[in-house]
């Protein structure tokens, strides 16, 4: 098998190799580090590297397999790490210049049940200053690209995982979502995103504490998803948000005939370009081939939904980051300056004002969600903005409108705000620039199995996704 080939075999098929020992942790590794190498100069998706180390890590798990004595189930998979979660001993920069040198005494709880379960970090994936943008750029590390058009970004700020992933840098890297950061890249890089409902994954704090945040895995097939998934979820002692008991996701689903599916084209807050309109409709179509029944819906929402979302996150993340305008406002992106700036502005009478906001958008989407198994809308409204640019200078148009340019050109915030709801993003197709286009598959809160569930059905009956060398970014 040629060496690319290695690098995009799904994770599941990579352990079920290693099971029956006609591949080696050691021989991915090795595949997959020569294509990071051959890459990275391109498209910049890693920050920090851990090659050597890797290594000896995926020649240790060859061993195992050779006793019959696997770790966990992940052992020997090349697993890439957002650059903002922490391992004790190696850097984390956050794609900051005054956190470069960083290093924390920690590692967080889900980068060690992805460890003692026998994932190997070879490397650290690039993100936005403090993952507080759509793109993945900083003054740090700067651009990483799309890997199916150079010119436009990959998405964020998981921006770099998402890269990472589709170029075959990695078997499945983790993500983050505050405000759609692991949907956003996974619909522009045409991969599988899950955003757990509140409280199933760990996080670090103080955003463990915030509805909005969510940490969770990011693929290239709903399979891997789950597995990651499995891995990272359940309660942990130091979080007090963590859910008890642990879920732990079937990978195999009956079908979804039947099914009923709402449908909704833009959310009744969104201008949406007409070529990720085309590809959802194809993608409902696929749905209706499989025996469901797909009905457009009214949620009686309107552009009030964004500006709540993004409200709250100028009063989270914009105030933490306003306690760090005084010593080290010159050192931040102008993107960063901005929220941090918008933060110190916030007051909690405008936090309430988005707490009833996310209260009547439920009155709504909570009873539709019960007459229908999931809603189905676009997960990015425009396939993607160009790969520097930047919601503080620059503005956004689809269909001759002008939109929001920090989160305007995506429909995910809502699905932050309806926190507790899991949404699974998968692949719709792609543009006429040849960037991918998504879907958001939202579920009852707290109801994973049902996106995964129609996430498996959709991507059985595609076929797939990178199964053939035709199906990836050709780079």
């Amino acid at each position: 098998m040629p060496d690319l080939d290695l690098c995009y075999l799904s994770a599941a098929e990579a352990l079920d190799r290693f099971k029956a020992k006609t591949l080696s942790p050691a021989e991915l590794m090795e595949a997959v580090i020569a294509r990071s190498a051959e890459v990275q100069p391109r498209l910049n998706p890693f920050t920090f590297t851990y090659y050597g180390e890797a290594m000896e890590a995926a020649r240790a798990s060859e061993a195992r397999y050779a006793r019959g004595e696997p770790t966990g189930s992940l052992d020997g998979l090349p697993v890439a790490i957002k650059d903002e979660s922490f391992i004790a001993g190696q850097p984390t920069s956050f794609g900051s210049l005054f956190m470069k040198d960083f290093v924390p005494d920690h590692t967080s709880a889900t980068n060690a049940r992805i460890m003692e379960a026998g994932g190997i970090v070879h490397a650290r994936t690039a993100t936005p200053e403090f993952s507080c943008a759509g793109y993945t750029w900083s003054r740090l590390w700067g651009i990483t690209r799309n890997p199916w058009n150079p010119d436009f970004t990959p998405g964020g700020s998981s921006g770099g995982s998402a890269a990472a992933l589709a170029s075959g840098m990695a078997t499945v890297a983790t993500g983050s979502d505050i405000g759609g950061s692991i949907r956003i890249p996974a619909s522009a890089c045409g991969l599988v995103g899950f955003k757990p409902p509140y409280g199933r994954n760990p996080d670090d704090p103080p955003f463990n504490l915030d509805p909005y945040c969510h940490t969770g895995p990011i693929a290239r097939t709903v399979t891997d998803a789950i597995l990651l998934q499995n891995v990272m979820c359940g309660p942990y002692e130091k979080d007090i948000a963590t859910l008890r008991p642990k879920l732990t996701l079937p990978s195999n689903y009956m079908p979804i005939k039947d099914w009923k599916i709402a449908y909704s084209r833009d959310l009744g807050a969104f201008e949406v370009d007409p070529e990720v309109e085309k590809n959802t409709l194809a993608a409902l179509d696929v749905f209706r081939s499989l025996g469901a029944r797909v009905d457009e819906v009214d949620l009686g929402w309107g552009p009030w939904v964004l500006e709540a979302g993004l409200e709250h996150l100028n009063h989270t993340t914009g105030s933490e980051l306003s306690m760090l305008l005084e010593e080290h406002g010159e050192e931040m992106c102008d993107y960063t300056r901005q929220l941090a700036e918008r933060g110190a502005m916030s007051t909690g009478r405008i936090f309430m004002a988005t707490m009833q906001a996310a209260a009547r958008m439920y009155e709504s989407l909570g009873p539709l969600l019960e007459e229908y198994n999931v809603l189905i809308c676009p997960t990015n409204a425009l396939p993607a903005v160009s790969a520097g640019f930047n919601h503080a200078t620059d503005t956004v148009e689809i269909n001759g409108k002008a939109v929001d340019p920090v989160l305007g050109w995506v429909m995910t915030t809502p699905f932050n705000t309806m926190s507790r709801c899991p949404v699974l993003a998968v692949p719709s197709g792609r543009a006429s620039n040849g960037v991918p286009t998504g879907i958001q598959i939202v579920g009852r809160t707290y109801c994973d199995a049902d996106v995964m569930q129609a996430g498996m059905a959709y991507e059985t009956a595609l076929g797939g996704w990178y199964g053939s060398p035709e199906a990836r970014p050709a780079l």
